[in-house]
């Protein structure tokens, strides 16, 4: 009895070890299993389509059009602990890259991020158009930082340079939320906007600073663009041909931009506002009495702000499906007494997670010339 007691304990005291082993090696095979599958690319997308419709101050219908708003794919994954990547394209008018980089974050308080994609500026451009309350980001926000800038150059927000980023002071309230008091984004780009090759001999410093004081949802956001600019093609116009009559032309000059804002978000309740102001250099011309063109060397100021709030309502017989009221307002203007007000009220519509449609309306009261009214709709399918 006392053998067979001994040989079953040397058999348990063999057996143990060999247990132990092959659970860890089990463990490091489904760990690098796990390995294997987050580096698997994600494939992602949207697709937008549009109608709009402008008409005039009496409602008769100026002009309206059918299009493809944005085409959008992406693909991304990780190439290795802490380091993932982003290429990202769009097929709506011609392929066209929209972003591509690379970003290593070793932890949350630092990370780089290297190549094209959207500079860190201003609290409304960061947000994907699909999720955006009305149909597009508001005016002050296109002109101001590189949608459709004043100045002639940029595009799609995005730039090409190298970027620091992070969250600082981390906290957990009572309810397990968990964030950051502060979140930083510093950047050093060309300058020229998307897909584009820097044209003179500054790099533009782009910076964001948001504050979430003591509740996850409010954030309290500044930004600020100190760059030049050099738009060749309007150059090259003034070289030829010169510039007469009180034209204002935008070839070179400083590039300088600010912006404060605040959201509230908690995923039903969006109130959001924010100003923006810019510098930007640029030329006028006039003709002297032998009709020879001056041309002036100035600075012109532009300005921006607006508001916006909405209320996600779950609807449905499962509460799944989402009902935004939006309303909105904006003013912007460029270097004019006046400027322009637009008046929106929409409908932000989730039948099922993939599936978006938005119906604006617009009253536009122009700086100059008669009031005008706009209709968008716009549906949005991502995957």
């Amino acid at each position: 009895m006392k053998r067979n007691f001994r040989y079953f304990i040397g058999m348990l005291a063999l057996a143990i070890p060999l247990c132990v082993s092959a659970q860890d090696n089990l463990q490091q095979q489904v760990n690098d299993l796990e390995g294997k599958v987050n580096r698997m690319p994600k494939i992602s997308g949207f697709v937008q389509g549009m109608y709009l419709a402008n008409l005039n101050e009496d409602g008769n219908l100026i002009d309206n059009t059918l299009r493809m708003r944005r085409v959008r794919m992406s693909v991304e994954g990780n190439l290795a602990k802490g380091l993932t990547y982003k290429i990202q394209g769009d097929f709506s008018r011609s392929p066209m890259l929209v972003d591509a980089f690379l970003k290593y974050k070793p932890c949350n308080e630092f990370a780089i991020q290297v190549g094209q994609f959207k500079t860190p500026f201003s609290i409304e451009s960061p947000i994907n158009p699909v999720n955006l309350e009305i149909f597009d980001y508001g005016e002050s926000v296109q002109k101001l930082v590189g949608y459709s800038d004043v100045c002639g150059v940029g595009s799609l927000g995005r730039d090409l340079g190298i970027m620091a980023t992070g969250s600082l002071f981390p906290v957990e309230t009572q309810n397990g939320d968990k964030f950051g008091i502060v979140d930083y984004s510093i950047g050093v780009f060309n300058g020229n906007g998307a897909n584009q090759l820097d044209n003179n001999n500054r790099k533009d410093i782009v910076g964001r600073l948001e504050v979430h004081p003591g509740l996850k949802n409010l954030t309290l956001s500044g930004s600020y663009y100190w760059g030049m600019y050099k738009n060749a093609t309007i150059e090259n116009q003034i070289a030829a041909n010169g510039i007469a009559g009180g034209v204002i032309a935008f070839p070179n000059g400083v590039r300088n931009r600010w912006a404060a804002g605040v959201q509230y978000n908690d995923g039903k309740l969006v109130i959001r506002g924010e100003y923006l102001s810019g510098e930007t250099g640029c030329k006028i011309g006039a003709l002297d009495e032998q009709a020879n063109p001056i041309i002036q060397d100035i600075t012109l100021y532009s300005k921006g702000y607006y508001a916006v709030a909405g209320y996600n309502f779950a609807i449905g017989k499962d509460k799944s499906q989402k009902l935004m009221p939006v309303l909105r307002y904006e003013h912007f203007t460029t270097g004019f007494p006046g400027g322009n007000n637009w008046y929106t009220a929409g409908i932000n519509y989730w039948p099922i997670k993939s599936l978006n449609f938005k119906l604006d309306y617009s009253l536009v009261q122009k700086e100059s010339g008669s009031n005008t009214h706009r209709v968008v709709g716009i549906l949005s399918y991502k995957f």
